[in-house]
């Protein structure tokens, strides 16, 4: 489903951020990326985004050569991709229903595709009893929660998440976890970048360790080993 293929990334200056990287991800595979602060993750999410093209390598998803797309398409690309961020990235002024259905909105659906989905999506993320609070309302693991309603509500092929629970409490960070746990298995491929040795060492997932900016160990039942 996604490819990685001899990836290197040099941003100007000579930082090579990634360095001759390749590994596959399988369709429903839940993958840990770990790794110190500039080890690459955020990085290689970035490349498969199409928001930062590599220096060398080609990135396969879901039948795109993704350097190949024109700049039209892009937003085809991504629609197939839901992204997760440390800090939420949810407008003030709109409450939970509305920080959602905008992505809908934004591609096109009709109200009644919406209306549908959004009963679906905010059960999932279990949050049907908040849909008019506002972001200021809610806990950190409640923001984090409307963010993955967010890239869930347009059915993704992949979600992304970019240490989603960096900013969250122990509490919230295993309810977050648990909630990606059960978004996967639901069908949906799970890449999660992560610093959080508790987290990647509950998982018993695959974890790919990177350190500056090679892939050092992948490993279908990986530890948290740096």
């Amino acid at each position: 489903m996604i490819k990685f293929q001899n990836i290197t990334k040099i941003y100007p200056g000579g930082f090579r951020a990634i360095d001759d990287v390749s590994f596959d991800v399988g369709e429903k595979e839940f993958v840990s990326l770990v790794g110190k602060s500039g080890a690459g993750k955020t990085t290689l999410l970035k490349l498969l985004l199409a928001e930062e093209e590599p220096t060398k390598g080609r990135i396969f998803f879901a039948g795109y050569d993704v350097q190949k797309v024109k700049s039209g398409k892009i937003p085809e690309l991504r629609r197939q991709i839901g992204a997760v961020f440390q800090d939420y990235k949810l407008i003030p002024s709109k409450t939970v229903y509305e920080n959602i259905s905008y992505v809908m909105e934004v591609i096109g659906a009709s109200e009644k595709e919406i209306a549908r989905d959004m009963v679906e999506v905010l059960s999932i993320v279990g949050l049907a009893s908040k849909s008019n609070s506002f972001p200021a309302e809610l806990s950190g693991g409640e923001r984090q929660r409307v963010a993955i309603a967010r890239a869930l509500i347009h059915r993704p092929k992949v979600i992304l998440a970019d240490e989603p629970t960096g900013n969250l409490d122990p509490y919230h960070t295993l309810d977050i976890v648990r909630l990606l746990l059960n978004i996967n298995e639901l069908g949906t491929t799970v890449i999660l970048s992560t610093h959080n040795k508790e987290v990647i060492n509950s998982l018993r997932r695959r974890v790919i360790t990177l350190q500056s900016g090679k892939i050092i160990r992948d490993e279908e039942v990986g530890r948290f080993i740096l």
